[in-house]
């Protein structure tokens, strides 16, 4: 009896392979792959572009990009807000728009958020050799420019003949949809084999489920878990972006209320209780709050949930300095779960919550420790307060007095984006998070030009949600172009285009460093040489008006958050733009070190002052066995 066959090119195979694969999590299905962006050139537009043609919208949704890049970062936040159950595809021609790819794939691997990358690729035939934009290796032939990435993808893989898409379009999903595995998946089709007809066999194109697992956690990792916490006396919870993936917010939620354990987020994390909860104690290392992070100085139990450790979350192994300190890692990925020499509780954040707290029945802290955080979170809130208020509203806003007016504004379910600059550090000390997926920080990759293609993907993903990008004029710079692409596709996304005049994240950092803001300020450069003259004249508003945005452009406090309304009540995409006062101290210093390393040699007085205050500060470093 012979199989049926379909015969379809290869690029038509794959688009109708993927218009049929779908997640499953807790009974509700979603679409995995829910559409593709692209940009075509001769790589791919007779092949995949064709075949999206032939498709139609129905099948496969297509989105026009303007830079590779940054249709990736629309991909990652398309899927960052939908808990990683459903992605998109990006499709490029050989080249420069493969080679593009790139930093998108790093950001999306870091995060652990998933991305289809289907770069075009040179003949496998080789009939034409070399062909345009080709990289001639002189010793591995075989090698072309997508196998730059190789190492930012967590799968990859090159279609060198027809039959092997099927084993190719199946690893490629099934690393897509595992919570532990996902990252960029890159599948590299060499732009003759997109062309070349195949007869598949009809089972190739049949609905596909792919079940997202919640692994409950091993009973004896349980039980020693349990006695673990149960025994400390000053426990901590570090709360990470697993927890929104697993959607275990409630979950926290309910063994905080049970046991009285304080939480303290990272980036990824905030949010994961809502920030008037008692037990939210805010962000936590480097850009945390000053009662997060002396909780964590003093604690004796660290228990991570759902986080990775990055060096800004332990203050470069600097923060947790309590001679007994111990740690509890849940984390569905293994790798994640022994970081810090933990005791491992192996499972997804909801499930191992869940288990957590049946375990503690009974538990709770000492009511001296939960008066004790309480009191700090009080005294924290006044500092945001002071933050956030301008004693003048006819004045020029400063940077924290801005997000002030924004949090005036906004409503719950707004969702804030960023990624790069000072404003991380401000947003994670600062903002009230009122709802899980509120908060969107991108400080895996912390990548400049983020947040305007994130806002497009997140736009997607929940439709009618008011959201905001905010970005300074470094960032701005970076990518802008996606503007273009909200205008286009209707998408009234909300742009808060701070202007500084340079890199003044970096600048303070120089500073720090012994630097002395070298090559950070946006400005003519002077008779001697440096970059010391006048600001440039660059009209970032014009710019985003040039590109099709309605721009307001506020003056004083009191105006900013009347033209924050109003972009919030537009139903077209709004530039906000504020030249904001760089003079006026407002935010709170760090309240914990990061290391970054500085000159052991130096002439200059500064570098030689900041060399020393770093040898003070080093020696708190410690490595956690």
């Amino acid at each position: 009896m012979s199989t049926p066959t379909r015969r379809l090119t290869v690029a038509q195979a794959l688009v109708q392979f993927l218009s049929a694969q779908y997640t499953e999590r807790d009974g509700v299905r979603h679409r995995l792959i829910a559409g593709t962006w692209g940009i075509f050139g001769h790589g791919n537009v007779a092949g995949l572009g064709q075949a999206l043609l032939e498709a139609g919208e129905e099948t496969m949704p297509f989105h026009q990009g303007r830079n590779e890049q940054a249709m990736v970062h629309a991909a990652v936040g398309y899927a960052r807000q939908l808990d990683r159950l459903s992605a998109q595809a990006v499709t490029t021609s050989i080249g420069p728009g493969a080679t593009n790819l790139v930093t998108g794939a790093a950001l999306a691997t870091i995060n652990r958020l998933p991305v289809l990358l289907l770069p075009g690729d040179y003949f496998a035939t080789r009939a034409a050799d070399p062909l345009l934009q080709q990289l001639e290796h002189p010793v591995e032939a075989d090698l072309s420019v997508n196998d730059t990435l190789r190492p930012v993808s967590r799968h990859f893989d090159r279609i060198s003949r027809p039959e092997a898409l099927i084993p190719a379009a199946l690893n490629a999903m099934r690393v897509l949809a595992d919570p532990v595995e996902t990252g960029a998946v890159t599948l590299a089709l060499p732009q003759d084999v997109q062309a070349e007809a195949y007869d598949w066999p009809e089972d190739f194109f049949s609905d596909r489920v792919w079940h997202v697992r919640r692994p409950a956690p091993d009973l004896s990792e349980l039980a020693e878990a349990a006695r673990a916490i149960r025994s400390a006396e000053r426990p901590l919870i570090v709360a990470g972006g697993g927890i929104h993936h697993s959607r275990a917010e409630e979950a926290l939620k309910a063994l905080v209320d049970a046991t009285g354990i304080p939480v303290a987020s990272t980036q990824a994390g905030k949010g994961s209780l809502r920030h008037d909860h008692p037990a939210d104690l805010g962000g936590i290392g480097h850009t945390g709050t000053a009662v997060s992070d002396d909780i964590a100085r003093a604690a004796d139990l660290i228990i991570g949930v759902g986080t990775r450790y990055t060096d800004f979350t332990t203050a470069s192994n600097t923060l947790f300095q309590n001679p007994a300190v111990r740690f509890v890692n849940l984390n569905i990925a293994a790798f994640d779960a022994h970081k810090l020499a933990a005791r491992t509780l192996v499972a997804d954040a909801k499930s191992g919550l869940e288990a957590l707290t049946s375990s503690l029945e009974g538990h709770r802290v000492d009511p001296a420790y939960e008066a004790e955080y309480r009191a700090g979170k009080e005294s924290w809130q006044r500092v945001v307060d002071t933050a956030f208020t301008a004693p003048d509203e006819n004045a020029v806003p400063t940077q924290t007095q801005l997000l002030g007016a924004l949090d005036s504004v906004v409503g719950d379910d707004d969702v804030v984006i960023n990624a790069a600059g000072s404003l991380p550090g401000d947003l994670h000390k600062l903002w009230r998070a009122r709802s899980p997926r509120q908060y969107h920080l991108e400080y895996g990759y912390s990548c400049m030009g983020y947040e305007i293609p994130a806002a497009i993907g997140v736009q997607q993903a929940a439709p009618g949600t008011p959201v905001w990008s905010l970005v300074g004029d470094g960032t701005y710079l970076m990518m802008p172009t996606e503007i273009v692409t909200a205008v286009q596709e209707g998408l009234p996304v909300n742009l808060v285009l701070i202007q500084n005049h340079g890199y003044a994240s970096i600048g303070g950092l120089s500073e720090s460093v012994g630097g002395e803001r070298f090559g950070t300020a946006y400005r003519y450069r002077a008779a001697d040489g440096t970059f010391s003259g006048a600001p440039l004249p660059v009209d970032l508003a014009a710019n985003a008006a040039s590109l099709g945005m309605d721009v307001l452009r506020p003056k004083t406090v009191r105006e900013l958050r009347e033209a924050l309304a109003a972009a919030r009540a537009s139903d077209r995409p709004t530039c906000v733009y504020v030249e904001t006062d760089t003079a006026t101290p407002t935010a709170p210093p760090a309240e914990a070190w990061w290391d970054v390393p500085v000159a052991e040699t130096a002439s200059r007085a500064s570098a030689v002052q900041a060399r020393e205050e770093y040898d003070r500060q080093v020696v708190d470093r410690r490595r956690h066995l």
